[in-house]
């Protein structure tokens, strides 16, 4: 490969990191966000709205490439997600950061197929090799460098610059891009599944709206709580009746048919719903209960990390080697079961070191369970359906991780309020929640009420772990199922969405 292609994929590495770069550096800086803009009822919502806006534009992401070429496409993607991401850097209230997040998810979901797509359509079957590695570099950069500049820019400048940053990394990589990769002319008939699309979204926020207001907001039995159930029930069924009779659905009928690729689809999203426990829910403990500061917060989840970053790694090249895979979804359940339960042991006087030990096994159990869904999902589809297939896998553990923001968001916020309240009182503990739960605000307050709010996060973050385990023995349970075919010996082609004539 010659100089100048090297600098374009560089630059769409560059802008395909923005987004996990930017999802690792908010979770040291929420509980800051949260103490600046108040509304700790939808601090989860900051997450949620970026994932659920990122599921629905992931699609129409990857058919607009095959319409229009991916260099432009990919391009436009950057541009919506630097919007977003200076818009939620000014937000001045928790509902306008909530909507300029979505905004940030809408390009966001078109940076991971849009770089995919790109390496597919300039590189040839001999050269990814070597191009995948600058994503195998990228990727645990991310995870690791992410919760700790997310500290340092909260402790030295303003979480704002949490989004700020995004700013100038995703700039270099448009000029890169822009400068260096031709565009490729592309004018193809084809359909973008428009209902298809509306119909998961709907799905998504229904459900959504669903795990975050039941049993708190509103109660379990409450009209509210039923009407939400019912838009997903309908939303859901319409979605798959569409989806049996579109010429492209956004996630074809036929792939499920294969019992490994389904069973690897519930094990992603149950994936994606365990990585939010040490990305987003931990950093409150250690900043509000240890007294950790953000830089610190982001440092003692290095071991989560880290144990996610050398799963991924490590079980990708004992498959390669061996050909088997059963063994790492088995293994990487039983490691999310255990990983949360061991979280029940932390508490407000547990050693600091020990707390950022504890997160290694959690860690190392959504990493087994990745790398492996991914595999089996690419191992069980056929070559025509590879695009879908990579898509699909995308789409479970984006829905795992919104529908666990929201609902692991709610049961932590729910128990956090009950305990304070129990503690102090309904109208001490209204007036410490109203004024935001911050490091600083919680070191202020009288030595009683510190001790009732550190017990209080602590037992959010019980909670949180006791649902987190749930999740984990599901995954044991259901990762048995999944069968050990042989490895395809003929190379699958990276993501890339196929040119369907209609």
């Amino acid at each position: 490969m010659n100089r100048s292609l090297y600098a374009g994929l560089t630059g769409v590495v560059l802008g395909m990191i923005t987004a996990p770069l930017d999802g690792m550096m908010l979770g040291p800086a929420l509980p800051v966000i949260v103490g600046d803009l108040g509304g700790l009822d939808y601090f989860s919502w900051v997450v949620t709205a970026y994932l659920v806006a990122m599921a629905a534009a992931t699609p129409i992401w990857g058919k607009l490439g095959d319409l229009y070429g991916r260099k432009w496409t990919y391009l436009s993607a950057i541009a919506l997600f630097l919007l977003g991401s200076g818009l939620s850097g000014a937000a001045g209230d928790m509902a306008q950061l909530v909507v300029f997040r979505a905004v940030q998810g809408l390009g966001g979901g078109g940076l991971m197929v849009g770089a995919l797509a790109l390496i597919a359509e300039l590189v040839t079957p001999r050269q990814r090799g070597r191009v995948m590695g600058l994503f195998g570099v990228a990727m645990p950069v991310a995870f690791i460098a992410g919760p700790l500049l997310g500290g340092l820019f909260v402790e030295q400048l303003s979480w704002r610059w949490a989004f700020y940053v995004n700013v100038p990394v995703g700039v270099a990589a448009i000029l890169l891009v822009a400068a260096t990769i031709p565009a490729t002319p592309r004018r193809i008939k084809a359909s973008i599944d428009v209902p298809g699309v509306l119909l998961l979204t709907a799905a998504l926020v229904a459900l959504s709206l669903l795990a975050s207001w039941g049993g708190s907001r509103y109660a379990w039995i409450s009209a509210p709580i039923a009407a939400l159930a019912v838009i997903a029930g309908i939303a859901l069924a319409a979605f798959v009746a569409v989806e049996r009779r579109t010429a492209e659905p956004v996630v074809p009928p036929r792939l499920y048919a294969d019992r490994d690729f389904t069973v690897a689809q519930v094990l992603r999203l149950l994936a994606g719903a365990g990585t939010m426990v040490f990305a987003t829910f931990l950093p409150q403990y250690l900043q509000l209960v240890l007294g950790a500061s953000p830089t610190g917060s982001g440092l003692l989840i290095l071991p989560a990390m880290l144990g996610m970053v050398v799963a991924l790694i490590g079980s990708g090249w004992l498959i390669s080697r061996t050909g088997r895979y059963r063994v790492y979804p088995i293994v990487g359940g039983a490691l999310v079961a255990g990983g949360m339960l061991v979280l029940l042991a932390l508490g407000p006087g547990t050693d600091t070191a020990l707390t950022s030990a504890l997160t290694l096994f959690g860690g190392a159990g959504v990493g087994l369970l990745t790398q492996s869904t991914t595999i089996i999902t690419i191992n069980s589809a056929p070559l025509r359906d590879m695009g879908a297939a990579s898509g699909s896998v995308t789409l479970w553990h984006t829905m795992g991780s919104s529908l666990g923001a929201a609902g692991l968001g709610a049961l932590y916020t729910h128990r956090l309020r009950d305990t304070l309240t129990d503690d102090l009182g309904t109208p001490t503990a209204g007036r410490i929640l109203a004024g935001g739960l911050t490091p600083g605000g919680v070191r202020g307050l009288p030595a009683a009420a510190q001790d009732a709010a550190h017990a209080a996060v602590t037992n959010g973050v019980h909670a949180i772990a006791l649902a987190g385990a749930a999740l984990g023995v599901v995954a044991f349970t259901l990762a048995w199922l999944v069968r050990d075919k042989p490895l395809r010996n003929s190379p699958a082609p990276v993501t890339v969405l196929e040119e369907t004539h209609v």
